[in-house]
């Protein structure tokens, strides 16, 4: 049997410590802050991050190098026969399309997945490949899996502040003074690995109320089978948001008894580009060859 490694990246939000307690790899993304460079939760916490983005220091992000790619790849595959990497989404970052090329030099060892995902949905799919693996699925059947299953998710982000998008040009100056006198919440959607605009709210009730909508609809119409069948993980995810995102988890547990609902934190590569105080929820469906096994205690919360 083909001995398979896991390995995503810190895009997904897993910590280092989440990662080795659920055998999965995790390639940090590197950003800088006022040119200095950072690997989350490896030189710098996530206090000191938001810290720093409250004193509005210029914060970049980027994608590992190839030779981090290759070092990393080259280190797995002498304990691993195959190598199955989940980066974020080819849709938020050319760091799948990189990494694709590259694995093409190793003869069929490492299968690049581009399943359009990012944060909670992205270590979905690495959770899923793990248990895959576990079962005896080659490198080449999960990579298929993986991709068959790339829509299978969907998140809904609610922004606190527009003062973030408007440093990264998704919103004028003036929307952006605009919505803060009118208390506007944007929110916003993560389908098929785009981040875009789905509504604009009045004040954090409205926006939440918003969200939770829109995933009812999506596990009734969009994932009716896995949703009856209680074949789904929901994720209620924020950025330093801690009061909150406890209340719209338990709203989340009573709404779908049965349903497993973790509370985790968006990575800092996206927090970054919305700032604190975010709320979003995360859908995960299981792939139907883990339907019939058990990873409701898989959590990857913080």
């Amino acid at each position: 049997m083909s001995k398979v490694a896991i390995l995503t990246d810190s895009n997904s939000g897993m910590s280092p410590q989440q990662a080795q307690d659920l055998g999965i790899f995790v390639v940090p993304m590197p950003f800088t802050i006022d040119d200095k460079e950072y690997f989350e939760d490896i030189s710098i916490t996530k206090e000191e991050f938001f810290e720093m983005l409250k004193q509005d220091c210029k914060i970049l992000t980027s994608q590992p190098t190839v030779g981090t790619l290759m070092d990393t790849w080259d280190e797995l595959l002498e304990t691993h026969d195959e190598v199955i990497y989940i980066p974020m989404s080819s849709g938020l970052s050319g760091s799948c399309e990189t990494a694709t090329l590259v694995a093409e030099d190793y003869e069929g060892k490492v299968f690049v997945v581009n399943n359009q995902r990012i944060s909670i949905t992205q270590a979905g799919s690495a959770i899923h490949a793990k248990k895959l693996a576990e079962m005896g699925y080659t490198g080449q059947e999960i990579y298929d899996i993986l991709t068959r299953d790339k829509f299978e998710s969907s998140i809904y982000i609610m922004v606190d502040t527009l003062k973030y998008l408007r440093k990264g040009g998704r919103v004028t100056p003036a929307g952006a003074a605009l919505g803060a006198l009118l208390n506007i919440k944007p929110v916003l959607t993560i389908q098929g690995g785009k981040l875009d605009a789905f509504s604009r709210c009045r004040g954090i009730k409205q926006a939440r109320k918003i969200m939770v909508d829109a995933v009812d609809k999506d596990l009734r119409e969009r994932f009716t089978d896995a949703f009856l069948n209680k074949q789904v993980h929901l994720y209620a995810v924020h950025t330093r948001n801690f009061e909150a995102v406890e209340e719209l988890r338990n709203e989340l547990a009573e709404r779908y008894p049965g349903i497993p609902v973790d509370i985790a934190e968006l990575s800092l590569s996206v927090s970054c580009h919305i700032g604190p105080g975010a709320l979003a929820v995360g859908i995960d469906v299981l792939p139907m060859e883990l339907q019939s096994e058990s990873i409701k205690n898989v959590k990857v919360a913080n």
